[in-house]
């Protein structure tokens, strides 16, 4: 560790016994941590450990309550609003960008400050277009400033926003799920970047619910537990396993593999499948009480996939059975009919009526069997929706709250549990887990595992290898719009499914059908 990062010396940003109260809750318990500059402090921690207040407080979006002490380069620091925080040199990155896509990259990188006459929006400034052009360079950011953001990659947006943030001559970044919605390739482009940063000085609060991204990136890890500070170490003292035990509170066991076994029954059968968009001879068996594996790189043809069974991307080729019997599927409602759930990997944006209960969201696909006359029975679907909270263990003050009010691994069981009300007997899943922390992510599992006992066929769809491996029976791999190979889960590893996820068309190994 070089001197910048040694935490002998005086910390860049201090908290120190931090609390927060809010009606009815104590979301912050007494928390301090110190970021040191140049280096990479990871804050992990479960969803409602307190990590969004503490940052909301640091950002100046809320003040902490009366009591504790926070200092800034070296002064008292209290910012009253994010502006404040941002002047003084300390910029938070949301995990939801703030970026105006009908705007160029040189006026969202002027937005929130005047840089002359005008409106800031209205920036045409050329000396201000140099300046953004400089920093992109100095970056290593290789978009134009005359780039319209609505049509760069969610990659290239990151680093806008971060640009953006630098802008304001930060010393201290906090980034919040930076790589949620970034392919593996993106994410190490990204990893390059923060890198670049703290070699340059400026201290870094890393929030990921991506453990290998922490253990990659981290110099020293914090960890939060219900509102409370109870875990600081050097990276290289932290493993996974302590990791994780540090967050849930006890032992996770990671590397344990789905044990339950399916049955020779077919439930669904894709013969010779393809799209025009991207999908070509696309074959293969689902058994009932199966869980199957969906892996492959992004744009491999993963949710393509799951989109033409449903019935959401139209067929150019190719059958669908379910049961043994032809299934048209030429739309996700006939689907749903045949007893297809699918649970879309964007719950927020496709999954979830953010806005509605926990009751509305999950009887939505069930209206007209608790409808009569176009009245809906109000105390059925109660009835329906308390009986799934329960059965599923959604953590809700009441199956009336509104479900964007729910942590994601909470909402995600929301979603299950409309399709278990519909008694949907194949579930597809696409990124199960993606948002949410190490604990729900084991829920999530158990939860799946069950249903397969019970004689329910899931596809798992994710970009995380180790959830595949983690729960899947067997793992078929796509690449470049085709199936690589099936692999049994007792010859399947990383390595396996890396080799077929890159080898594109010419895939051929051992134990692979």
């Amino acid at each position: 560790m070089d001197a910048a990062k040694n935490p002998a010396g005086s910390p860049l940003l201090e908290v120190e016994d931090i609390s927060k109260t809010f009606p009815g809750v104590r979301a912050l318990k007494g928390v301090s941590l110190e970021l040191h500059a140049g280096e990479v402090l990871a804050v992990c921690g479960e969803n409602g450990a307190g990590k969004s207040t503490l940052m909301n407080i640091l950002s100046g979006i809320m003040p902490p309550d009366d009591g504790g002490r926070i200092t800034f380069r070296g002064q008292p620091w209290a910012p009253r609003t994010p502006r404040d925080a941002k002047d003084s040199g300390l910029v938070i990155v949301h995990q939801e960008l703030q970026l105006i896509p009908d705007l160029d990259v040189a006026q969202n990188i002027a937005l929130g400050r005047k840089t002359g006459p005008g409106l800031p929006f209205l920036v045409n400034d050329r000396r201000h277009r140099r300046q953004c052009a400089e920093l992109l360079d100095r970056l290593g950011i290789t978009i134009p400033v005359s780039a319209r953001v609505g049509d760069l990659s969610v990659a290239e947006q990151q680093m806008v926003e971060i640009a953006r943030a630098l802008s304001y001559d930060a010393k201290a970044l906090i980034m919040d799920e930076p790589t949620a919605a970034l392919s593996q390739q993106e994410a190490e482009k990204l990893f390059e970047l923060v890198a670049q940063l703290t070699a340059e000085g400026l201290g870094v609060i890393y929030i990921s619910h991506r453990l290998n991204e922490v253990m990659q990136l981290a110099d020293r890890v914090t960890v939060l537990r219900d509102g409370e500070s109870v875990f600081t170490a050097p990276r290289e003292d932290v493993t996974r396993p302590l990791l994780i035990e540090k967050m849930v509170g006890r032992p996770i066991e990671e590397d344990r593999r789905v044990t339950s076994e399916p049955t020779g029954e077919v439930a669904l059968e894709v013969s010779h499948l393809s799209t025009k968009a991207l999908l070509e001879d696309i074959s293969f068996t689902l058994h009932r009480g199966e869980i199957l594996g969906l892996a492959g790189l992004m744009g491999s043809g993963r949710t393509e996939l799951a989109r033409a069974i449903i019935g959401a991307d139209p067929r150019s080729a190719g059958t669908i059975e379910i049961h043994g019997s032809p299934a048209s599927a030429r739309t996700p409602s006939e689907a749903v009919a045949r007893g297809v759930g699918y649970l879309s990997e964007d719950r927020k944006g496709s999954g979830l009526l953010l806005e509605k209960t926990v009751s509305d969201n999950i009887a939505i696909a069930n209206l007209p069997q608790n409808s009569r006359l176009g009245i809906v029975n109000g105390a059925a679907l109660d009835e329906i929706a308390d009986r799934h909270v329960r059965s599923l263990s959604i953590r809700t003050p009441s199956i009336h709250q509104t479900v964007r009010l729910l942590s994601g691994g909470n909402q995600q069981k929301v979603i299950i549990g409309r399709w278990l009300e519909r008694d949907s007997d194949i579930l597809i899943v696409d990124e199960p887990t993606r948002g949410i922390d190490v604990g729900a992510k084991e829920e999530i599992y158990t939860i799946l595992e069950d249903l397969a006992k019970a004689g329910k066929s899931i596809i798992v769809i994710s970009s995380e290898i180790p959830e595949i491996l983690r729960i899947s029976h067997r793992i078929a791999v796509m690449s470049e719009g085709r199936l690589a190979g099936i692999v049994d889960r007792e010859g399947a590893t990383q390595d396996t499914l890396m080799a077929l996820a890159t080898a594109g068309r010419e895939s051929a190994l051992e134990g692979v059908e």
